[in-house]
């Protein structure tokens, strides 16, 4: 018998901004990630226009745009109850402060989702996920300013109100924890050529707070029987050694990340965030009312990624990766390609970790593998090493269900091949579906179902009991 309660939602997770493509169709404006190129440095090496002599992964993408019927089909075959997506803000508008939406944007997002229905998945949507109009970076350097709690304010009122009948599940910010290691990405927010922006990207996070209370606020006015949560980059941090230094050093880490849970899910700003901001020198910019709006209106659940663990030790500094922040390697921990250290037990106890701190409901919408995959001569992908990963994963999120954890759902990070958020390449494949396109963009898009499919596809017919 399953230890998964009946209602579980197993499904997939996706980024409009990594999927979409057709990067100014139907009067799309430009998003932070259409200047980024591919290769590990796009979050470093960017500018803010586009060049026409140089390649953008986003532009074109998979083409979800004009292929997610087939897509979605797909989805149903593997039985999704639940398939994550974000709404691209430029997409509604353009430029973000525009008076109303894109009317073709409303069209698309509404088909979108109508077909999720139809086929049996409920749309989990996050509002804004990478994907910062990039004249509000231009004009205001996006969160840094003040200015953008209301521009959002704005956007999040059009999303309930023309999505609110199709969509039950939100998340506001996509993993906003990486605001401290990856501003651009996390905020929108342009910090070339300063020598600290840590004062600026604390001032930031205190705007998204308050902009996060405010879309709860306003989502529960609403859509009363919606739920929204927060959304943060959870992939977690041991300890080097047990020596005190080590392990005290790996806690403070941790709390880089656990004081956006913190906000947003408590309420308050915890003690130790004051102190980390008095050892960066910041003094908050707060407006009468912040404090006990973020007080009054905290996230209904955690959504989170997990992809892998890090070790950290006293003088380590913390590296930036899509996967969370790097210390240095665990020498018990077999590595991806691309250096990733696998670990599903620490799933079992980042749940355990998150769901005793909260006791909030967790939803894991992020957890995959990225790997190079081989097309045999016939067609067949045999992505055994994905499948290992999902294997192990879904066994220890059994296990943290029985721990007492309680876990709404599980979307597995990328279904169908799609950009990837951290270099920019395709070769990175994260699918249960492979999509024929290279790191430049050729190949002809065909879709071709991998091993790792068929497996997703017995484990949710069997509400993860058939792990076999």
């Amino acid at each position: 018998m399953s230890v998964f309660p009946e209602n579980f939602l197993w499904g997939g997770a996706i980024a409009a901004n990594q999927a979409e493509g057709a990067y100014l169709e139907d009067g799309k404006g430009l998003s932070i990630t259409d200047v980024t190129q591919c290769g590990p440095t796009r979050y470093l090496d960017y500018t803010l226009e586009v060049d026409p002599g140089k390649y953008y992964p986003s532009h074109e993408a998979i083409d979800f745009y004009h292929t997610y019927k087939d897509d979605l089909k797909l989805m149903a075959e593997m039985g999704f109850t639940v398939f994550r997506t974000s709404i691209n803000w430029a997409r509604l508008f353009p430029t973000g402060e525009e008076d109303e939406p894109l009317q073709a944007g409303i069209d698309f997002y509404r088909d979108l989702f109508a077909t999720m229905h139809e086929l049996g998945m409920e749309p989990l949507v996050t509002m804004s996920h990478y994907e910062t109009p990039l004249a509000l970076t231009k004009k205001y350097n996006s969160w840094a300013s003040h200015e953008m709690i209301d521009i959002f304010d704005k956007f999040a009122r059009a999303c309930f109100e023309n999505f609110g009948d199709q969509v039950k599940y939100w998340l506001t910010f996509n993993e906003i924890n990486n605001i401290f290691k990856a501003p651009y990405l996390a905020a929108g927010m342009d910090v070339r050529g300063m020598d600290d922006f840590m004062p600026l990207a604390f001032q930031a996070a205190h705007h998204v707070f308050v902009s996060n209370a405010k879309t709860v606020k306003l989502c529960h006015e609403m859509l009363p029987d919606a739920q929204i949560g927060c959304m943060l980059s959870l992939s977690n941090i041991y300890p080097g050694t047990c020596k005190p230094e080590d392990v005290m050093a790996a806690y403070n880490a941790r709390r880089r990340s656990l004081l956006f849970g913190d906000v947003m899910l408590r309420g308050s700003y915890p003690g130790y965030g004051w102190k980390m901001m008095r050892d960066c020198g910041v003094e908050l910019e707060i407006q009468p009312g912040d404090l006990e709006l973020i007080a009054q209106n905290t996230c209904d659940y955690l959504g989170f990624s997990y992809y892998r663990t890090s070790a950290f030790s006293d003088g380590d500094s913390q590296v930036f990766s899509t996967a969370g922040g790097v210390g240095h390697e665990n020498p018990y921990l077999k590595a991806s390609e691309w250096g990733w250290q696998m670990d599903p037990l620490g799933l079992r106890f980042t749940c355990n970790e998150l769901w005793d701190r909260y006791q909030k409901p967790l939803f894991i919408v992020e957890n995959g593998l990225g790997a190079v995959d081989t097309v045999e001569d016939d067609g067949s992908i045999h992505d055994t090493y994905r499948i290992d990963y999902l294997r192990d994963h879904v066994e220890a999120m059994a296990g943290a269900v029985e721990d007492g954890c309680k876990i709404m759902g599980y979307t597995w990070w990328g279904p169908i091949d799609i950009v990837s958020a951290g270099t920019g390449e395709m070769k990175k494949r994260y699918g249960l579906v492979y999509v024929d396109r290279d790191n430049e963009g050729n190949g002809t898009g065909k879709r071709i179902k991998k091993d790792s499919f068929e497996y997703y596809k017995k484990v949710i017919a069997s509400n993860g009991e058939d792990l076999a």
